[in-house]
């Protein structure tokens, strides 16, 4: 049976019978194929014919079943292959330095951290005013810290325990800031106000009770209303303390909303957000769903990237690209499979492509045994590639950390 649709309408599976307008109008040599493709699917999308005849004698029809998450999956990922890497560093700039090495010393500004924003917190709910100063030492530690490997800070801090999550969530989202402004190309002192505003933006958390805070399941509408809160507290003390920057206060404020309008405090959209916000935005949510939390786990790194990916009206596309590109499409610390049957934990991103960063690789799935770790550096393994992430758990492997965070 033919039917006529509209392009947005296509999805996998389907038959094209033919183009709706002049041959023309389309690149295609045929007119008449089958959509088995994400590549394909875009290609046809963005063409610029609006509408087709299908065949659902001979493909899936327009009333058919929802699409699956693998082919859900399969478009998104191919839209993130997609994004171009940055630049390589130019020559003038110094090399990075060994995420081991980094993962010591990153270790110890967690540590600092965490203890500063549990007193940052304590004093605001004692009726203080933060230590301004102290705050904008911790953002130069960590600025320094991802500057020299923007993997090791970020990668340890999501390691935290479920306990910890509302304190290193700060000094996480800090860190993800910095990194993102640096692809951005923010200027330095720019860069330093993003990461305050990372460090700063549940501020007003301090005010909200615990028991709504710390709940270990999911919040009645009640105490979501008090949840939603804190950005308006958090952004009354920054006000009030008076020793914050316009792009902490707003950031504080509008993280919590989204290019649609349907997010919070003020249902702002477009372009009403600031770059800033929407960075914030970006970063508080994937550190979020990468943390454990008292009622769940964390969900894998890349596995995040592309739940998010899927998320539209969320992110704006920009920034959530450039984010992208700062943490790769497999962030350090993503266990993968590569076309050889191994497994291996991404250690390096590359500057060549986002498909090849460095993984270090400890087991095989065709004997189900360990191996010697290996450090493989894919972009120059042309036989070697990704293939898909994979669950710790599918093979029996704890502790994925180890083999990434130790020499």
């Amino acid at each position: 049976m033919l039917k006529k649709v509209t392009v947005d309408q296509l999805r996998l599976g389907m038959h094209i019978h033919e183009f709706c307008g002049s041959w023309m109008d389309h690149p295609f040599w045929s007119e008449s194929f089958k959509i088995d493709t994400p590549q394909l699917l875009r290609e046809v999308q963005s063409c610029g014919v609006r509408e087709v005849w299908i065949d659902t004698a001979k493909g899936l029809d327009v009333e058919a079943s929802a699409p699956t998450r693998e082919e859900i999956a399969a478009r998104v990922e191919d839209e993130l292959m997609h994004i171009e890497a940055p630049p390589a560093p130019a020559p003038t700039i110094r090399r990075p330095v060994l995420l081991a090495e980094e993962v010591r010393r990153a270790a110890k500004i967690c540590a600092q951290g965490k203890e500063q924003v549990i007193s940052m917190f304590q004093e605001v709910r004692m009726g203080k005013a933060i230590d301004h100063a102290a705050a904008g030492a911790l953002v130069d530690e960590i600025s320094a810290s991802v500057m020299r490997n923007p993997g090791a800070l970020i990668s340890l801090a999501r390691l935290r325990s479920a306990d910890d999550y509302t304190y290193m969530h700060s000094v996480a989202v800090c860190a993800l800031m910095v990194a993102l402004a640096r692809v951005l190309e923010l200027d330095e002192a720019t860069t330093r106000e993003v990461g305050m505003a990372g460090l700063l933006h549940d501020l007003g958390k301090a005010l909200t009770p615990p028991g709504v805070l710390n709940k270990p399941g999911k919040l009645t509408d009640e105490e979501f209303v008090i949840m939603k809160r804190h950005p308006v507290d958090g952004h009354r003390l920054l006000v009030e303390g008076g020793a914050a920057g316009e792009i902490p206060r707003d950031v504080c404020l509008h993280h919590h909303e989204k290019i649609d309008g349907s997010g919070y405090p003020e249902g702002l959209s477009g372009e009403a957000i600031s770059l800033f916000a929407k960075m914030g935005a970006v970063c508080d949510v994937y550190d979020a769903i990468t943390s454990n939390r008292p009622y769940k786990a964390g969900w894998e790194p890349s596995e995040s990237i592309r739940r998010m990916a899927e998320w539209k009206g969320h992110f704006d596309e920009r920034i959530f690209h450039a984010f992208v590109r700062s943490i790769g499409i497999y962030p350090v610390g993503s266990l993968v499979r590569l076309s050889s049957g191994r497994l291996g934990v991404v250690i390096e991103q590359s500057p060549q492509s986002l498909l090849t960063p460095k993984v270090k690789v400890f087991f095989s799935t065709k004997s189900q045994t360990y191996l010697a770790p290996e450090v493989v550096d894919l972009s120059r393994q042309p036989t070697e590639k990704i293939v898909g992430r994979e669950e710790a758990a599918k093979w029996g492997i704890r502790d994925v950390s180890r083999f990434w965070a130790q020499d």
